[in-house]
C-alpha cells in the first residue's frame, strides 16, 4: 500500500491549484514601468523590468554571470529612453541597478530587475518642458507604464502621467487590468527644478527584489509543475500523464479553441461520430505539433522571429480557416437547397436508380451526394481541427522549454503529448454531443421552419464567428 501512497499524495498536490508559480499576465510578458523624478537639479529614473519565464529563458544570459547582464541590460535601457528638458536631449547615465531571478512556472526563472538613471545636471531656471519616452523593448507584449514624481524640491505644475503607480511599480497588478493591461510608453510634463542635488530613487534590497513580483496560479499551473519534480519514479510519471490528460482536457474549456465552431460545424454538415473523432486526431497533431515549432523558434530564431509576436498571425490563420469552412458549409447548404433536398434531411437525395429495379429515394442516406460531398468534408475537418489546435497553449511551451533546461526532454515531450490529447478530447466529446443532439433531433417529428433550417443556420453560426475572430486578429496586427 506504502507504494500507492506518493503517486496518490502527488496527484492530490498536483491537481490542487498552483500558487506562485504563473506569472499574472502570461509566460511571454515583457513588463516595464517607468518613474521619472525630476529631483534638485537633475532628472532621475527609476525603471523597471519584470520579465515572463519565456522571455528569460529566451535571453538565456543571465545564468552565465547576473552582474554581466544587468549592467549591459542598464546600459541598454538608458540608450533606449529619450528625455528631452527644455527641448534639448539629455543622455542618461546608469548609476545603479539590481537583478534577481524568481522562479516562475514549471521550475523555470522569471526575470525581476531595478535600473536608475541620471540625467546630466540641468541649468535653467523657470518652468521647464519635459518629454519621456521608452523605446525599450519595443514589439514585446506586457504592462506599460510611467508615473513622473517630483523629489527634492523640484515641482511639478503639469503632467500627462499620474504621480502614483497603478501596479506599485509592477509587484502588484490589479486583477482587474491583467486582460486590458496599459500601454504607456511616453510622457509629458514642466515643472520647475530644485536646489542643488537631489535624492535618487531607492532600490528594493536584494531579498526583497527575489519576492517582489506577485504571482498568482493559472489553471494550468498544476501541468506547469510536473516538469519540476525532483523524484520522477515510474509511479509518479504514470501519475502525471494522467494529470496532464486533466488540464488538456480542463484547457479546452478555456476561452478558444472552436468549442462552438466544431459543434456548428458537424450540425451544418451533418456530421457522424467518426468526423468528430477525426477532429480530436487533427487537433492532438496540430496542437503538439505547433508546440515544438514554437520551441524551435524559441532556441534557435529567437534573433530574428520573437515568438510573442507569432501569436497574433497564428490567431488570424485560425480564424480565415474558420471563415473559409464557414463559406464552404453554407455554399454545400445553398446548393442543396437549389437541388430540392430537405434542408433538416439527413443526407438524402431524393432521386432513385430506376435501371436497377429498385429505389433509394426513401433511404436516409446517399451516394452520389456523399462522393461529391468527401473531399470538402475532409478539407472541412482539416481546416476546423487545425483552427481549433494551431494556437499552442503557452505552459505547454514552458513545459517544453523547461525539460530542455531540466535536460528531461523525453519526459517533457511525452507531458505535452498527454496534454494535446486531453485538450483533443474535449474537442471530440463536445462534437459527439453536438452529433448526438442532432440525431436526436432528426428522429422527433419536428415541422417546424427553424427545426428545418438548422444545418443551414449552423453553418451561418460558423461564418459569423469565424469573421468576428478575423475582426480580432487583425486589430492588434494594424
Amino acid at each position: 500500500m506504502k507504494r500507492f501512497a506518493a503517486p496518490l499524495i502527488a496527484l492530490a498536490a498536483l491537481l490542487a491549484p498552483a500558487a506562485a508559480m504563473a506569472h499574472p499576465l502570461g509566460n511571454f510578458t515583457t513588463n516595464r514601468y517607468s518613474r521619472v523624478q525630476p529631483s534638485g537639479d537633475r532628472v532621475y529614473v527609476l525603471y523597471v523590468l519584470d520579465m515572463a519565464e519565456i522571455p528569460t529563458f529566451r535571453e538565456r544570459k543571465p545564468a552565465a554571470n547576473p552582474l554581466a547582464y544587468a549592467s549591459s541590460t542598464a546600459d541598454r535601457v538608458a540608450r533606449g529612453i529619450e528625455l528631452t528638458v527644455a527641448g534639448k536631449r539629455l543622455p542618461l547615465e546608469a548609476v545603479a541597478q539590481r537583478v534577481a531571478f524568481p522562479l516562475g512556472s514549471g521550475g523555470l526563472s522569471t526575470t525581476r530587475m531595478q535600473i536608475v538613471l541620471r540625467s546630466p545636471r540641468i541649468e535653467a531656471e523657470g518652468q521647464l518642458s519635459l518629454r519621456y519616452r521608452d523605446t525599450n523593448f519595443a514589439g514585446k507584449i506586457g504592462w506599460r507604464e510611467i508615473t513622473i514624481q517630483p523629489a527634492g524640491g523640484a515641482t511639478l505644475t503639469a503632467s500627462s502621467a499620474p504621480t502614483s503607480s497603478t501596479s506599485s511599480e509592477l509587484l502588484a497588478y490589479p486583477k482587474s487590468l491583467l486582460d486590458t493591461p496599459p500601454n504607456v510608453t511616453s510622457a509629458t510634463a514642466r515643472f520647475q527644478l530644485g536646489e542643488g542635488a537631489g535624492p535618487a530613487p531607492e532600490l528594493l534590497s536584494q531579498a526583497e527584489l527575489s519576492g517582489a513580483v506577485v504571482v498568482r496560479g493559472t489553471q494550468d499551473g498544476g501541468f506547469a509543475a510536473l516538469i519540476a519534480e525532483d523524484d520522477l519514479t515510474a509511479g509518479f510519471i504514470l501519475v502525471s500523464l494522467l494529470v496532464a490528460l486533466f488540464w488538456g482536457a480542463a484547457h479546452a474549456f478555456s476561452p478558444g479553441h472552436g468549442k462552438a465552431i466544431v459543434a456548428g460545424y458537424l450540425v451544418g454538415t451533418k456530421g457522424r461520430p467518426r468526423d468528430a473523432f477525426m477532429l480530436g486526431l487533427i487537433v492532438t497533431v496540430t496542437h503538439t505539433a505547433g508546440v515544438f515549432a514554437l520551441g524551435g523558434v524559441t532556441l534557435l530564431l529567437s534573433a530574428f522571429i520573437v515568438p510573442e509576436q507569432l501569436y497574433p498571425w497564428l490567431n488570424l490563420v485560425s480564424a480565415l480557416l474558420v471563415v473559409g469552412v464557414g463559406l464552404a458549409i453554407l455554399r454545400w447548404r445553398i446548393r442543396s437547397w437549389r437541388s430540392g433536398e430537405a434542408l433538416g434531411g439527413d443526407h438524402g437525395h431524393g432521386h432513385s436508380h430506376t435501371g436497377q429495379g429498385h429505389s433509394h429515394a426513401g433511404h436516409g442516406h446517399s451516394h452520389g451526394h456523399s462522393h461529391d460531398r468527401s473531399g470538402a468534408d475532409r478539407r472541412g475537418l482539416l481546416g476546423i481541427g487545425i483552427s481549433a489546435g494551431i494556437i499552442p497553449c503557452p505552459t505547454a511551451l514552458v513545459v517544453l522549454l523547461a525539460a530542455i533546461s531540466l535536460q528531461r526532454v523525453g519526459y517533457g515531450l511525452v507531458l505535452i503529448v498527454a496534454f494535446s490529447i486531453g485538450l483533443a478530447a474535449s474537442v471530440t466529446g463536445i462534437g459527439l454531443v453536438a452529433v448526438t443532439a442532432r440525431r436526436r433531433f432528426s428522429r422527433m417529428s419536428f415541422d417546424g421552419s427553424l427545426i428545418r433550417a438548422l444545418p443551414a443556420v449552423s453553418a451561418v453560426a460558423v461564418l459569423g464567428l469565424g469573421l468576428v475572430m478575423t475582426v480580432r486578429a487583425v486589430s492588434p496586427l494594424l
